[in-house]
């Protein structure tokens, strides 16, 4: 029923107030004032909690969001947003699944044991049923079950309250700044009174109290041992029986988590995270025998393992394995230093993860997380497969073995990653069930035998795939590191690497090989290994055919005037076609040695020596010249043909066998028989010249005859005209001198 009473007065303004609001999810009243502040208060207690003031003048209006901890103010100068307290979700699971949080005052629970069937992908939302457990009266900062989940501790605005975990019902409370539970007591729990004052509670009774040697007790953290975090940048571990001094570890923890065997603990700090193994034997016998340091502690209690440089925001231990997520959003686990990723979680705008680890259930192979909408999220984690790796960490492959059976076929892969890591790579190509995997780890072994196996099984839709060519240029270079020539030749060829034939088939003196590469390269549009597989095979004209095709007009023309001079003419009258259509002048500057021979002088014996190489190549076509010969062969590289030939025609001294000229002297003396043939073919294309050109002369002479018949007959036809021009002459003066003696007769007889 609605009164108009007064239930409490809020004061400590100085000025009038413009504008209040209850925060819509936090337990707050926020009022702004003209005095410049913002004031917040409990808006249970009515306590006053802080004042803001910025010095921006007066303050005018206010706003929060809904579903987010973070408060707008309306100032003179200008506006501020600032964010109350820590968004992240206050809840925890017991080792039962059973999980229980808070929302505001409200405290909800729910079980999600057999809710993450396999219909379920990992990483999608439970459907998780909330039941109400009631209020707490106070507001919730850390809520904790004990070590086996039949209370649970909730501590907040200095204060905390342990309740039953099925029905809420309080089972003590007392004031204290932070309280922690103890790792093995049902009822051992520590609180921390001030900065210098602590007290250990042993079932639900107060025990021990402890005065920290540290200038500032600054928070409390549970497990095996009592941890006390020190205002020097240090962490002090102290018993929980006795509340003895045990070691001081120099870094500054955020949170400490303890395995539930209580050998191995991590620190985790701002930068990164320490995992210490703790020896309680050497512990206990130094308590008992009262060899303990007032300043050292227990030497030999705490030993560094090893180091996690992560930023770990929460995590569980599974055994000897540390499940964690980090600042970045990424849920990984760590064995013996190993990290591995999981995966990758959503993250804030600003990059910041958003989940925390609830707890792991090892009957289903679960890890289940929370995130700042109390949204319960599970991934799955096979507990077998962790077990195996402890046990490889450990040295222990006897006890790996056994678990081996236990792991799905489906982890195998995993299991082999992780076996690679740590070094033992013939283990992981054994257990790897991915062929690609296992096709890396026999090339690093130097098993090329099952590489190969491996490719030649490969899938018919993927053998053409980018990938496996790629493996197939692995394989063949592993092949060529061990000389397997014939192994490198197939996968090379399996591949495509046309450069690596060439290569392999020059170095080797593989005529046949690198006339295959020769076509192979022109089908698969390599022109440029084409062309000089070609080009050592001595197939000038395949040569000029490719630069063609290719448009390389300038290219060819060169090539022919130095390699195949019979097809020159040809090739500068493609050229000057083709230049003609961009300029007209530069195509009519292009010389032939049928249109300009002035310009190409030598290009009858130019003609010879093509003769004579093609002669000599069909010769050694089949079979090539020996590798043995090459101490007599290599001179031939130095010979200038033109002038040898130039220079023994000038010396025939047989007119009528002008071809016997020593074949071993011409050629060096590398084949006798193809250096005969040769100058046979030369002899025969000088023949064929002489005859091209007596016909040329007699065709000259005839034609020469031919103009002197033309020009007799034209001599004669004017003499005719001229003749008959004569005779018309006389005739008209015949006329005449007959009408003058008519007129000689008329005057007579006139």
């Amino acid at each position: 029923m609605q009164t108009k009473s007064i239930v409490h007065s809020l004061e400590g303004h100085t000025h009038n107030v413009c504008a209040v609001m209850f925060h819509p999810k936090l337990p707050l009243i926020a009022s702004a004032s003209e005095d410049g502040t913002v004031r917040l208060w409990q808006s249970t207690t009515y306590r006053a909690e802080t004042t803001l003031n910025y010095g921006m003048e007066r303050a005018w209006a206010l706003a929060a969001a809904k579903d987010s901890n973070k408060l707008a103010m309306g100032f003179d100068e200008g506006c501020v947003v600032v964010e109350l307290g820590s968004d992240d979700p206050v809840a925890s699971m017991d080792a039962t699944g059973k999980i229980v949080w808070a929302r505001n005052n409200e405290i909800k629970t729910a079980k999600v044991s057999g809710l993450a069937s396999d219909d379920i992908p990992d990483g999608d939302r439970l459907p998780v049923l909330p039941r109400d457990l009631g209020s707490c009266e106070l507001y919730p900062q850390m809520l904790k079950h004990n070590c086996n989940g039949r209370f649970v501790a909730v501590c907040g605005d200095g204060e905390f309250i342990i309740y039953t975990a099925q029905a809420l019902r309080n089972k003590a409370f007392g004031q204290a700044l932070d309280f922690v539970w103890s790792g093995q007591g049902t009822g051992d729990y520590a609180i921390r009174e001030s900065t210098s004052h602590l007290k250990i509670f042993k079932n639900f009774k107060e025990g021990a109290s402890i005065r920290p040697a540290t200038a500032s007790a600054d928070g409390l953290f549970g497990g095996h041992m009592l941890g006390v975090k020190g205002g020097d940048s240090a962490v002090l571990f102290y018993d929980w029986d006795s509340g003895e001094f045990v070691r001081k570890i120099d870094v500054a923890p955020k949170d400490i988590y303890w395995s539930d065997a209580g050998n191995l603990v991590l620190i985790a700090c701002e930068d990164s995270a320490y995992v210490l193994s703790y020896n309680a034997q050497v512990t206990q016998t130094a308590i008992q025998m009262g060899n303990v340091s007032p300043e050292d502690g227990i030497d030999g209690s705490f030993d560094l393992m090893y180091e996690i440089p992560e930023n770990i925001t929460s995590g569980k231990w599974v055994g000897d394995c540390f499940i964690y997520c980090n600042n970045a959003g990424r849920l990984n686990y760590s064995v013996g230093g190993q990290i591995q990723t999981l995966q990758h979680l959503d993250t804030s705008a600003a990059g910041t993860t958003q989940h925390t680890i609830l707890g792991y259930l090892a009957k289903e192979d679960r890890v289940f997380l929370i995130d700042k909408t109390l949204a319960v999220t599970s991934y799955k984690i096979m507990l077998a497969v962790l077990q195996y790796q402890t046990a490889v960490m450990r040295g222990d492959f006897d006890s790996a073995n056994q678990l081996l059976p236990a792991i799905p076929e489906t982890e195998y892969t995993t299991v082999a990653r992780f076996l690679e890591s740590q070094g033992f790579k013939e283990e992981a190509m054994a257990v790897t069930t991915d062929p690609d995997h296992r096709f890396d780890l026999a090339l690093e072994l130097g098993h090329i035998d099952v590489a190969h196996e491996i490719l030649d099984n490969t899938p018919d839709e993927d053998k053409d795939s980018i990938e496996t060519m790629a493996k197939w240029k692995r394989l063949s270079d592993a092949a060529l590191k061990v000389s397997d020539f014939d192994l490198c030749e197939s996968a090379s060829i399996a591949s495509n690497d046309f450069p690596g034939l060439l290569l392999m088939y020059s170095a080797t003196g593989n005529l046949h090989g690198m006339e295959k590469l020769a076509k192979a390269a022109a089908e698969g549009g390599k022109t440029n290994v084409a062309f000089l597989a070609s080009l050592l095979i001595g197939d000038v004209e395949a040569c000029a055919e490719i630069l063609i095709s290719g448009s390389r007009l300038p290219e060819a023309a060169f090539f022919a005037r130095t390699y195949l001079p019979s097809r020159l003419d040809e090739i500068v009258a493609l050229w000057k076609d083709d230049l003609s259509k961009t300029s007209e002048s530069a195509a009519n500057a292009l010389a032939s040695p049928t249109s300009n021979p002035d310009k190409f002088p030598d290009h009858a014996v130019a003609l010879q020596v093509e003769q004579m190489f093609m002669a000599q190549r069909d010769s050694t076509k089949e079979t090539g010249i020996p590798s043995s010969d090459y101490p007599t062969a290599k001179d031939d590289l130095d010979l200038d043909l033109i002038e040898l030939i130039k220079s023994r025609q000038a010396q025939i001294v047989d007119e009528d066998d002008p071809a016997k000229v020593d074949a071993e002297i011409v050629l060096g003396g590398a084949d006798a028989q193809a250096a005969q043939a040769a100058l046979q073919a030369a002899k025969k294309v000088e023949e064929e010249a002489a005859a091209a050109a007596a016909v040329v002369e007699a065709a000259r002479k005839a034609e020469e005859e031919a103009a002197a018949a033309a020009a007799a007959a034209e001599a004669q036809r004017i003499a005719e005209e001229e003749a008959a021009a004569a005779a018309a002459a006389a005739a008209a003066a015949a006329e005449a001198e007959a009408g003058k003696d008519d007129l000689d007769d008329f005057g007579d007889d006139w």
